[in-house]
């Protein structure tokens, strides 16, 4: 199984990353905060950490492809699995609903906010209490070592967050999911480095003032 892809990111959409390893290109899946970081390295050389499953229904006849999901740390990856084995959540729930990055979402679980949980896209109540059942004794490590490994990662790191808890405020502000992306995507293109939520959010609304 290939766990770990590296390779120039040539293309970056809501849900997925290509990357060019010659003479190939990848298609990779993403959650939404491993997307929010990819935003500040497209055309760089990017390591994701990789798991493969096969999608499609053979009991319905039909084509079986494999495909790549992608995060920028084993821990996230190591989370992802455990998040899609809770019974009724899955792989393509799963992608869907990490919009959150995983310190936040770990220490919702462990913290049995289900009220939390249920703002995630697609996170009903009676699959946050599952999730919270089944989950809530492996989060410790999740929430520390996640935050350790982002540390490690310097500067990038530190605007990666900046960029995660501005869309938090977006959406706290009224702003949908999407019309939050595109408004955060002006600022990151520009390559500037933001100290903090305030310089972001000022970049985003000078933006619509132009």
């Amino acid at each position: 199984m290939i766990t770990k892809i590296t390779g120039q990111l040539v293309d970056l959409t809501d849900d997925a990353a290509t990357l060019a390893i010659d003479p190939f290109e990848y298609e990779v899946l993403v959650p939404d905060f491993t997307r929010r970081y990819l935003q500040m390295k497209l055309q760089e050389t990017v390591s994701l950490h990789t798991i493969q499953y096969i999608d499609g229904n053979v009991q319905k006849g039909g084509r079986m492809t494999p495909r790549f999901i992608g995060f920028n740390s084993e821990i996230e990856r190591q989370f992802f699995e455990l998040f899609c084995s809770v019974d009724g959540v899955g792989v393509k729930k799963a992608l869907r609903a990490m919009v959150r990055p995983v310190p936040d979402i770990a220490s919702a679980i462990e913290q049995q906010d289900v009220k939390i949980l249920t703002t995630l896209p697609g996170i009903g109540a009676a699959t946050a209490e599952r999730i919270v059942a089944k989950l809530r004794r492996k989060m410790a490590r999740f929430a520390l070592l996640v935050a350790a490994d982002m540390q490690s990662q310097g500067e990038a790191a530190t605007t990666s967050n900046v960029v995660d808890e501005t869309y938090q405020v977006l959406l706290t502000l009224g702003h949908s999911e999407a019309e939050a992306r595109r408004l955060l995507d002006g600022p990151i293109a520009s390559k500037k480095k933001f100290k903090n939520v305030e310089a972001l959010l000022q970049a985003v609304y000078d933006q619509n003032q132009d």
